[in-house]
């Protein structure tokens, strides 16, 4: 068996403008999902992002979780995140409640500040603010789950719940686990401070680095009380497995890079660098400076991708294992790729890679 976890996750990618190409994503989705439960992968994880065309087209990751929830059995649905600040803490409660009904209490709970101006500017929320916005919607969500349907008062500069009860409730109890995602250390200690599971990536600063931030972050989780033994920490990564390296570079290098491309375009702010790791500036110059060839391989290098045959697929499973990860969730379905090739893939790593 792997020593890790294994789940999928979803960006949403739409690549082409029409809205035929647009509802085919949608219907690719939910037959992987149907696959990757029959096929024995943990975790099916959905994003939230707003007005990033192309990119991602999971603007209502909970309405695409609730379908998927009435065709498969055993497959957990991850919230990878709902963006706290953007809904009042009533309507996540009720939403987050009722999705662990409709999966018989199957849901993950990943909650997170997001990272685009522009989203704050359209939803009316101070950007500087988000992490006090973040740290007072997930302190009264969890105030109303704890209270199991009683009334709940509670208040804070942006919400008010004035005194009700709120319904439906979760089928966990007292709540479905909460995950907090994250891409710098900063974000990894304030997850470890409140107990909770983490989610990240590699994509900003490669593998080294973010291990050294999970070391960081289950120190702080002995510090404050909490077994590092008990917390999840899941990785995101685009992850494509071939019988052959040639055959996994040929199917899916043209679709990983107009992912990342798209994703510094329109995720990452143009001038970000990591303050302790600033010479990977979210690949800006790898992914637009460089051939393909050279792209890919540079991505490889520092796990930010794999791309390979079964074994080399192996090998990266263990450097993430090794790194501290616990759960790795697989991008199989990444720009634009044929779902054909994703199902196949999928397959393959469940069957040789992973020995699910």
């Amino acid at each position: 068996m792997s020593p890790l976890r294994v789940g999928i996750g979803y960006e949403l990618e739409v690549r082409g403008r029409s809205s035929e190409i647009e509802q085919q994503a949608f219907e690719n989705l939910l037959t992987q999902g149907v696959l990757a439960d029959r096929l024995g992968y943990s975790t099916l994880w959905m994003v939230q992002h707003h007005f990033t065309r192309g990119f991602s087209h999971s603007s209502a990751p909970d309405l695409v979780l609730a379908a998927l929830s009435r065709i498969t059995e055993r497959i957990r649905l991850g919230l990878g995140v709902v963006l706290l600040p953007f809904n009042h803490p009533i309507r996540t409660a009720e939403r987050v409640a009722t999705l662990d009904i409709l999966s018989r209490g199957r849901l993950e709970f990943g909650t997170g500040r997001g990272a685009s101006p522009l989203e704050y500017q359209a939803f009316g929320m101070p950007f500087e603010k988000s992490r006090q916005l973040w740290e007072d919607n997930i302190d009264i969500v969890l105030k109303i789950f704890e209270a199991d349907g009683e009334p709940v008062f509670a208040e804070s500069e942006y919400w008010t719940v004035p005194d009700v009860g709120v319904y439906p409730r979760p089928v966990q109890k007292p709540h479905p686990d909460i995950w907090v995602a994250s891409t710098s250390l900063d974000g990894y200690l304030s997850a470890a401070d409140r107990g909770y599971h983490l989610l990240g990536m590699t994509m900003l600063k490669g593998l080294d680095a973010v291990a050294e931030d999970i070391a960081a972050y289950k120190k702080r989780l002995a510090e404050q009380g909490f077994d590092p033994a008990t917390r999840k920490v899941a990785l995101m990564i685009p992850w494509h497995v071939a019988p052959t390296k040639d055959e996994a570079h040929q199917n899916a290098a043209d679709a990983v890079l107009w992912y990342i491309r798209r994703q510094i375009n329109l995720v990452a702010p143009p001038d970000y660098m990591d303050a302790r790791h600033a010479s990977y500036r979210v690949l800006g110059q790898l992914a637009a400076g460089k051939s393909t060839d050279e792209a890919i391989e540079d991505l490889r290098k520092h796990h930010m991708i794999v791309l390979d045959d079964v074994a080399g697929s192996r090998r990266a499973l263990e450097r993430f294992a090794e790194a501290g990860v616990t759960d790795l969730i697989c991008q199989f379905q990444v720009g634009g790729l044929a779902s054909q090739h994703v199902q196949d893939c999928m397959k393959l790593f469940a069957s040789d890679v992973g020995d699910m």
